[in-house]
């Protein structure tokens, strides 16, 4: 369910992203694009790393049947998110002035950051309610909300801007409105999915314990892994603004999201990966956290191969297809990019195990140690390269920080990470890429061809490697589907 709602948002986020592109003009797209991202940059700042405690200790809380810390973590989460997303509104329309005469010389980027800055603590509690929904929920409410209604009210904007000729300033109210009333309808689902499993008959107010030092012990070292995601997206774009201009951030943020649709797959598991990888742990199942990392390793290394191949194969079509000849320039970023989103789904969960074997200070170590290598490599590229060079700095950056956390799971995790029987799914996807590579360099197929070609490839890949993946020994109601047997069930 949760990868059919991924592909379902990811559908509709990439429909209003295309037409975004092409309404808007170039300059008018990137001072939205710089003003989204500074939205974004706030919202990690809300968050403080609560998500990432919130969906390890609340499952070990409720596992443990520590009802009083349960509640105490999840209100400490709210309402720190809640804190410190309302100061950032009011610091940024206080010192407005100020940004608009040292910083933002163009007067669409203020304009635009004022009015969309308050998304930061909606975006924040969302991202609270989705991992709360994961322990409690499953998949059902986070489908509805997070891939239906949430992408649906960007879409509305975008044609009602489009509809009545508008411009980007209804389009970033729009945003607002959206975002104040999906946020209202996920605090609503959690209730109700509380209620429903009855975890309000725990409920002692007396007896709530906030662990703030437990908490905050592990999620405050955790806003450098924060600081990295940021360096990586949001403020390779602020950078890109200061150092390159409008133009260069459309470059970047028009590819961006079609890139990242290389991370569906993994986006889709991860949001379970957590909670049952903390459950195993706290059951001392180390065969079953070791097989759990593996298989879900596999899966999303073959399912994500067609869009990659899309993207990377395939990256100059697809970008003048979709985008235009205006946006030719971007085909190098998309393919960088695609790049280096691949090799982090490919590589697994290795952040999310660290996380659940606790092992904190070594991913501020690796998350520091990448953010600046990520940092000094934009400062050394943009100027030169504009936003190619941001898409060769995020990408490297993303590839050394993996490279670390497997590091730390090989050396304190007890995760196996060489196993034989894997590499033969390994192979195969470098060889299926290589076929793909050299027809598109020697025959410069039209597209349609290229899609099909990639298409009859990832099947083949399926099928070749469906007794190692064991995809219908984990899921045996596949077995009932006519397409899905011949695929998965050997």
């Amino acid at each position: 369910m949760l990868l059919v709602g991924r592909m379902l948002a990811m559908g509709i986020n990439f429909t209003v992203q295309v037409l975004t592109v092409r309404y808007l003009a170039k300059s008018a797209y990137g001072a939205f694009a710089y003003a989204l991202s500074v939205v974004s940059l706030s919202s990690s700042i809300s968050l403080l790393g609560l998500d990432k405690a919130v969906a390890r200790f609340v499952p070990i809380y409720q596992e443990q049947e520590d009802y009083g810390r349960m509640f105490g973590a999840i209100l400490l989460a709210l309402g720190t998110a809640l804190g410190i997303g309302l100061s950032i509104i009011l610091f940024f329309f206080g010192a407005r002035n100020i940004l608009a005469t040292r910083y933002m010389s163009e007067p669409l980027l203020i304009s635009l950051l004022l009015i969309v800055i308050a998304l930061a603590p909606l975006q924040a509690l969302d991202s609270l309610f989705e991992n709360l929904l994961a322990v409690f929920a499953g998949a059902r409410a986070i489908f509805f909300r997070r891939h239906l209604m949430g992408p649906g009210l960007r879409l509305a904007a975008v044609l009602l801007v489009m509809v009545s000729r508008s411009n980007v300033y209804l389009l970033a109210a729009g945003y607002l409105a959206g975002g104040a009333l999906g946020t209202c309808l996920f605090g609503l689902l959690f209730f109700q999915v509380v209620r429903r499993q009855k975890l309000l008959q725990h409920w002692r107010g007396r007896r709530v314990i906030i662990p703030v030092r437990e908490i905050l012990r592990f999620s405050m070292p955790l806003l450098t892994t924060d600081a990295a995601l940021i360096l990586r997206s949001s403020l390779v774009v602020v950078l890109l603004q200061a150092m390159a201009g409008t133009v260069a951030v459309a470059e970047f943020r028009a590819v961006l999201p079609l890139a990242d649709v290389n991370l569906l797959v993994f986006q889709s598991f991860r949001y379970l990966f957590t909670p049952l990888a903390a459950r195993l742990y706290a059951r001392q199942d180390q065969p079953g956290l070791n097989d759990l990392y593996w298989k879900t390793a596999v899966w999303i290394t073959v399912f994500s191969f067609p869009v990659f191949a899309a993207t990377f194969a395939l990256a100059r079509p697809v970008t003048l297809f979709i985008f235009g000849e205006r946006y030719a320039s971007s085909a190098n970023v998309l393919a960088i990019l695609a790049a280096g989103s691949y090799l982090n789904a490919a590589l697994g969960f290795n952040y999310h195990t660290l996380s659940v074997y606790g092992r904190v200070r070594y991913l501020v170590i690796t998350d520091v140690t990448s953010a600046l290598f990520g940092l000094a490599l934009n400062l050394l590229l943009i100027p030169s390269y504009g936003a190619l060079g941001a898409a060769i700095s995020v990408s490297a950056a993303l590839l050394a920080n993996n490279l670390l956390n497997h590091a730390g799971m090989l050396r304190s995790t007890g995760i196996d990470l060489f196993q034989p029987r894997y590499l033969r799914v390994y192979a195969t996807i470098v060889g299926a890429l290589a076929v793909l590579l050299l027809a598109q360099f020697f025959l410069h197929p039209p597209l349609i061809l290229g899609v099909a070609l990639t298409a009859l490839v990832a099947v083949l890949l399926i099928r070749l490697n469906r007794g190692v993946m064991e995809v219908g020994e984990t899921f045996p109601e596949l077995a009932r589907l006519p397409v899905a047997r011949w695929l998965f069930v050997g």
